[in-house]
């Protein structure tokens, strides 16, 4: 019994110091954050009492919280309160306002379009219009910044705009209620031809999926059998969005996405649950180095499960997994908590350091060749991209990013096309083309933006008021050889925008697409995305 009993004691002792040791350890490393806090308060209370100058305390708060996070990875980030409202409201899908999309050009508010199914294209607003009052109070010189606190506001609430509208004499006023207007991320969707339906996503918002089935659905009534999905540009949002978007285009049971944290409430699977509409459509996901998140995972995706092509530039390679965390002042904080893996295993983030610009600067300075990337090719002699392999054995490679089936680069222009572009000549030569035509181009056109692609030509007498516009702007073109060679691409523009400004995205997308060569080049590529895929 005395045995017995010492041994019994023993083991009891023994949980005890276990659990006390355990408790001592959590004690610890409590003491440990609580003095790094005090270390903090000492250093900002001394500086705020001793310092030379006036102190800014919340400044040196937030630039303190700013470099914390800058010490952790480049997508844990601070978000100010100021910032914090604009940056909900880009992912969340709405607003409440007048519904138009804006722009200052030349100290003069301009309607670039009403959003459809808005208060002001119910009431007749037109693109091209001039907003030169707002509730009474002249408009001209209104900075871009300010637009959104003079014509936002609760829905139901009034605002009453004067606008100067092309071929009218006087002002004519309009009294505009507010109302929830809906943000699309979808740019655009149309018909390339008889059979290739496209449609081209710039985000992943709360309304996404919605928007994407709603689009399928019009191009399949017009008799779309095969897809290009453009990712191209989307740096990507909800994750949920990605997934009910990937779970369309697969059969049930694959496996889309996963996560890993340190933290196993954070680990995650998802996998397509077979209900999806688009399972047997022949598919090309359009992707480039702005590509990121949210797109990888659909594109990650598709590649691994052969589902379809993916044609393009390796995408940017973020795969770091942030949750929002909001802050008692409205501002908030993006911590990363786990990392994104797609269904082979690839881990889509790139590798990085604590220099924030190199690591944002690489993706865009990679060196890519063009051309097939599907079979046949010589495995890649590098041992810091490790291989793994989709669903059919294709070889496929890691090291962050989605590396495309075929390696298409985008059209690179010249130093003088990107000067002429960033000094808004072609944005200012469309709106003064449709002021000076819009009404008889919208006659003739109505909104056969076919008819107009095969039909309008940019005339030398267009473009030598274009190029007068460009020696406004300062840049010298009169004895220039590279002038010459861009014109081509310059006319192209010119035409894109023409047609922006009178009919919005759809009118830019539809002119410029045959002048898009990642876009020209899927099309092409059909017969071997229903080969990987298996469709006949």
């Amino acid at each position: 019994m005395k045995k017995r009993f010492s041994l019994t004691t023993v083991g009891v002792l023994f949980l005890v110091a276990l659990f006390l040791g355990m408790q001592f350890n959590s004690l610890i490393s409590g003491d440990n954050i609580f003095l790094q806090l005090e270390k903090f308060k000492d250093v900002l209370s001394h500086a705020e009492k001793y310092y030379v100058d006036d102190v800014d305390t919340p400044k040196l708060v937030e630039s303190a919280i700013v470099g914390m996070l800058n010490q952790l990875d480049p997508h844990s980030i601070y978000i100010p309160a100021s910032q914090l409202p604009k940056i909900n409201e880009d992912f969340q899908g709405s607003f409440e306002g007048i519904g138009v999309q804006y722009l200052v050009n030349n100290d003069t508010l301009l309607v670039d379009f009403p959003v459809p199914g808005g208060p002001s294209e119910a009431l007749g607003i037109m693109a091209g219009d001039k907003i030169l009052k707002i509730n009474d109070t002249s408009a001209i010189g209104i900075k871009q910044e300010d637009v959104p606190k003079k014509l936002r506001g609760p829905k139901g609430t009034h605002v009453k705009v004067s606008i100067l509208r092309t071929g009218e004499k006087n002002l004519i006023d309009f009294d505009i209620i507010r109302d929830k207007i809906p943000l699309y991320s979808i740019d655009v969707s149309m018909m390339l031809n008889n059979e290739v339906g496209y449609v081209s996503i710039n985000r992943f918002s709360g309304t996404t999926h919605d928007e994407f089935v709603k689009a399928v659905q019009t191009l399949r009534e017009k008799g779309m059998k095969r897809l290009i999905l453009d990712l191209r540009g989307n740096p990507g949002g909800y994750l949920d969005q990605a997934f009910k978007m990937a779970n369309e285009l697969l059969p049930g049971g694959r496996k889309i996405v996963y996560t890993k944290g340190r933290r196993p409430e954070f680990n995650e699977e998802y996998t397509s649950t077979g209900d999806g509409k688009l399972t047997d459509v022949p598919l090309i996901v359009l992707v480039n180095v702005q590509a990121a998140s949210a797109s990888e995972i659909v594109s990650g995706a598709i590649q691994d499960w052969d589902r379809g092509l993916i044609v393009g530039e390796t995408t940017f390679g973020k795969g770091l997994v942030q949750r929002q965390y909001d802050l008692s002042d409205k501002s908030a904080f993006r911590l990363t908590i786990a990392r994104y893996y797609t269904p082979s295993g690839r881990l889509i983030q790139r590798p990085y350091g604590k220099d924030t610009e190199a690591y944002r600067k690489a993706a865009f300075e990679r060196d890519e060749t063009e051309g097939e990337n599907v079979e046949h090719k010589e495995e890649v002699k590098d041992s810091t991209r490790p291989v793994f392999k989709t669903a059919s054995g294709r070889t496929v490679y890691g090291g962050g990013g989605i590396t495309p089936d075929y390696i298409v680069k985008s059209e690179k222009y010249s130093s003088l096309f990107i000067q002429i572009w960033a000094k808004g000549v072609f944005r200012e030569f469309s709106l003064h083309y449709r002021d000076d035509h819009g009404k008889e181009l919208r006659e003739k056109y109505e909104k056969d933006l076919s008819k107009f692609q095969h039909q309008f030509v940019v005339t030398d007498d267009m473009m030598r008021e274009f190029e007068s516009i460009i020696k406004k702007k300062s840049i010298s073109i009169d004895t220039s050889q590279q002038y010459e060679k861009d014109k081509s691409a310059i006319r192209a523009r010119v035409k894109g925008e023409i047609g922006r400004a009178l009919w919005g995205n759809d009118g830019f997308f539809v002119t410029m697409a045959p002048e898009d060569v990642q876009l020209q080049k899927a099309l092409t590529l059909f017969p071997e995305a229903q080969k990987i895929a298996g469709l006949h």
